[in-house]
């Protein structure tokens, strides 16, 4: 999906991006990165200079009406209006997207539920919290069961309760067969509801895939906890003489010790079967994996990986 150049600032450049179905995506990055940029492509409100973006195998800008009944989107800014009722707005998009009259009025309920405003439907939008009101916008976003969602910073502002009830909806969202795309500045909330992710920074893709696969692709060390069952053993002495480990502190009372492993799984194992096999006894190990926001404060300050 390459594409997206005002004069000579390249927005986007070169982007190789799949999303599969089925998957809660995370799109992050600094401001001025590319994801809002990136979305409008997907969208089809933008259009890339080269390359070209499908969306359910639709081309998005061959046929730009039949992709928009696959996608929902919700920009960061989106509007309201004060003076309709809830049902009344949600009612309004249903026939923005051309839904067949006679199923609008179920849906709408159906949506309204979905997003737990039922207890709303009657009211005016202007008395809405702001987490009601992206949960509204979100209602909007999907009222004619897009297989994707499209989201940009859709928990911007939101307090912490807001944050974590938009979670929920997102999750349940995703387990009914919804496709979630989100861009965030949030990056535990990565950790907490995405299957895969994209790091970018300055119009390119830094990482890109499942959140697990790049969470181990990018580690370059482990940071291990060995417990034994009784002291007596000289681990820490026996620990620094292996190959590829480093800063070893010992545990409390000797019966145990943390260090730093360079290497993969299969490194670990070797050095877990070559310390049972010099006598000690083993009875835990613990790994302390790096956190999504220290992995991403590595790359975009540009650390060697």
């Amino acid at each position: 999906m390459p594409g997206g150049k005002a004069g000579t600032l390249v927005a986007a450049n070169a982007l190789d991006l799949h999303v599969p179905q089925g998957e809660v995506f995370g799109l992050v990055g600094p401001n001025g990165a590319g994801k809002t940029t990136t979305l409008k492509m997907i969208c089809g409100l933008m259009t890339p200079t080269a390359g070209r973006v499908s969306v359910h195998g639709v081309d998005v800008e061959r046929h730009p009406e039949e992709a928009q009944r696959y996608l929902g989107y919700l920009s960061d800014f989106f509007s309201l209006y004060d003076d309709l009722k809830v049902w009344e707005y949600v009612d309004y998009f249903a026939r923005a997207y051309k839904m067949e009259v006679a199923a609008i009025s179920g849906r709408v309920d159906e949506v309204i539920g979905q997003v737990g405003l039922e207890g709303k439907r009657d009211s005016f939008i202007a008395g809405l919290s702001r987490g009601m009101k992206q949960r509204l916008g979100i209602a909007r976003a999907f009222v004619h069961n897009p297989p994707a969602l499209i989201l940009d910073e859709p928990a911007s502002g939101l307090d912490p309760k807001a944050r974590h009830e938009l979670k929920q909806l997102l999750l349940k969202l995703n387990r009914g067969g919804t496709t979630i795309f989100i861009t965030t500045h949030i990056l535990s909330d990565v950790e907490e509801i995405c299957t895969s992710v994209g790091i970018m920074e300055k119009g390119r893709l830094l990482r890109c895939g499942p959140l697990a696969a790049v969470m181990q692709e990018s580690r370059g060390a482990r940071h291990i906890r060995v417990r034994l069952a009784a002291p007596g053993f000289a681990l820490a002495e026996w620990l620094a003489a292996q190959p590829g480990v480093s800063d070893v502190k010992p545990g409390d009372a000797g019966a145990g010790a943390e260090f730093i492993l360079a290497g993969d799984d299969a490194r670990t194992s070797e050095l877990l079967r070559a310390l049972v096999a010099a006598g000690a006894p083993v009875c835990g190990i613990q790994e302390s994996g790096e956190a999504f926001e220290q992995l991403y404060s590595r790359l975009s300050s540009g650390e060697t990986m």
